[in-house]
């Protein structure tokens, strides 16, 4: 008698730390009855009946998955090859585990499908100039599939674009050619602007009586500053032209004298 209670002792003790269970803060539990789902349980001590209930954990953590090299082709022809990272948590136990076999395999594969999608309808320079851009549209359309996982997307990041060795090539060509145009074109704004200011001077100068004699001068006192041993300078005609009057010392001999 005492055997037989000895065994049902232990038979109780077997049962009920089959029954028990700890569900730890970041998990949750999600227990289905004959089959059938219950309910999702935890954090705590978690009781589940054997043989009629059975349980299954789900991680609610962030996970981190790196996204494989992907070869496409960008709206512009590109060739390119870009890896990302995948930032995702489960939000809804019951929808992990039910509405989809493995949620990590499936947001793994949609997240490679999704970042070749995206980039073919994007040209070359908006995904090098404007990368935030690019992680917001792949994570808007991930989350939007993946949420009737039962999974929400937290952030996509594009890591690195590779380009084939001829596109590196043609980019900076392109780039010093760009250079080259931006050279020519200030140097074309100089020329304008210098030309300008030389005509607003010689406007200056006609308008005031004597302006230009003055200019002469101050060029000819400038040059006889340096050490030159010979000078030529031409002489305006307006500088002599009052001493060519009729009445001035240069004025033609009058036909009687």
């Amino acid at each position: 008698m005492a055997f037989i209670v000895l065994i049902l002792t232990l038979m109780l003790i077997l049962f009920a730390a089959s029954a028990l269970t700890v569900v730890y803060e970041y998990q949750r539990a999600v227990v289905f009855q004959l089959g059938r789902f219950w309910k999702v349980k935890g954090p705590g001590l978690v009781v589940v009946v054997p043989f009629v209930q059975r349980k299954v954990k789900i991680d609610l953590r962030t996970q981190v998955h790196e996204v494989p090299v992907q070869e496409a082709i960008s709206r512009d022809n590109v060739s390119i090859k870009v890896d990302a990272v995948l930032y995702f948590r489960v939000v809804d136990p019951e929808k992990a585990f039910i509405q989809v076999v493995d949620y990590y395999a499936a947001t793994s594969k949609l997240a490679q499908t999704t970042l070749r999608s995206v980039l073919g309808k994007h040209d070359l320079d908006e995904m090098l100039a404007e990368r935030d851009r690019l992680n917001a549209d792949i994570q808007r359309i991930l989350s939007e599939q993946v949420h009737a996982w039962g999974v929400a997307v937290q952030n996509v990041e594009v890591r690195d674009i590779q380009l084939t060795e001829d596109m590196v090539r043609a980019i900076a060509k392109q780039a010093e050619a760009e250079r080259d145009r931006r050279a020519k074109v200030i140097h074309a704004e100089a020329e304008h602007q210098a030309a300008q200011t030389l005509v607003n001077a010689a406007h200056i100068l006609a308008s005031a009586a004597g302006g230009m004699q003055l200019r002469y001068l101050q060029t000819l006192a400038e040059i006889a500053g340096q050490n030159n041993s010979t000078i030529v300078f031409p002489l305006p005609i307006d500088m002599i032209k009052p001493f060519m009057g009729d009445d001035g010392p240069l004025a033609s001999p009058s036909k009687g004298s």
